[in-house]
């Protein structure tokens, strides 16, 4: 009968200790941030240390990162990495997945590194440089004004959406790791599969290849294709599209006329142009040499 008692008031008392929890602001909250370069899906998971009047990074054991050490590159279990796609990061082949990210700190040099093994979370005691799929070095940006909380970024994505860096910024420092994206092969191979399907991606395949600068002349017959079907010839934002292919390829009368004619589509079209009678007269007038 005691022993039952006694395993009654245990089996409150804990359960009442797992409902009495009380939740509490992290020291190093979690963070996350993501981007979609080209067709890649990027994310960095991690968690946020701050710096809280401690010195950071420098030489010897008086720091909290020394120089020369690999650190987590974060708090607790460290920082993730996924990647959508293959990518190519400062000259590495580097498979889609998930990899934790370590580093090296020092004054003039960091080592970035990207490890194979999860299991490992931010046990660098056990780490194991067979499991790196990726080791460079980087210079660092001394800041001029101090970053409070660690906070890593996507940043600088290219105009092509083809490259971008990831950039982290803790204390009075920062480091950016590049890497580029590849999609040319995957959109070329959409192109081929889905304008047979619906013809409406004729305008998608023009425009990229208006864009990346490919063969123009593919261009204008796809963009034809597209604004001879049905009322699309009345789209002045697509025959814009068209004028500008022209005028890339340097047929200056023709590239004139339809601006010409998408300016007057946009200057009678009842709901307003958003912008195509400028766009076609900054247009014409590049064309002429008035600009």
């Amino acid at each position: 009968m005691k022993n039952a008692l006694l395993a009654t008031l245990l089996l409150t008392g804990l359960t009442w200790s797992s409902n009495a929890q009380i939740t509490i602001p992290q020291p190093s909250p979690a963070g996350s941030v993501s981007s979609k370069v080209g067709l890649t899906d990027v994310t960095i998971d991690y968690f946020r240390p701050k710096v809280k009047g401690r010195k950071i990074f420098g030489e010897g054991s008086d720091f909290l990162e020394p120089y020369g050490k690999i650190w987590r590159s974060g708090a607790n279990a460290g920082s993730m990495l996924t990647l959508s796609t293959d990518i190519k990061m400062a000259g590495t082949d580097v498979k889609a997945g998930k990899y934790l990210i370590f580093s090296i700190p020092g004054k003039d040099e960091w080592q970035f590194m990207l490890y194979s093994d999860l299991k490992l979370g931010g046990n660098v005691a056990g780490y194991n440089k067979a499991n790196e799929v990726l080791r460079t070095s980087v210079k660092p940006v001394k800041l001029s004004n101090s970053v409070e909380t660690l906070t890593f970024n996507i940043s600088d994505i290219s105009e092509d959406n083809a490259s971008a860096n990831i950039e982290l910024s803790w204390a009075d420092v920062s480091i950016k790791v590049p890497f580029t994206v590849s999609f040319d092969e995957k959109v070329m191979k959409e192109i081929a599969e889905k304008t047979k399907v619906n013809p409406g991606n004729y305008l998608a395949a023009a425009n990229y290849y208006f864009t990346a600068g490919k063969d123009l002349n593919q261009a204008l017959e796809w963009i034809d294709m597209y604004l001879s079907t049905g009322d699309n010839s009345k789209q002045f934002w697509n025959l814009h599209l068209k004028a500008r292919i022209l005028a890339k390829m340097g047929n200056k009368k023709l590239a004139v006329e339809t601006a010409e004619k998408s300016k007057e589509l946009a200057t009678n079209f009842p709901n307003g142009d958003f912008g195509y009678i400028k766009r076609n007269e900054d247009l014409i007038a590049e064309v002429q040499g008035k600009r």
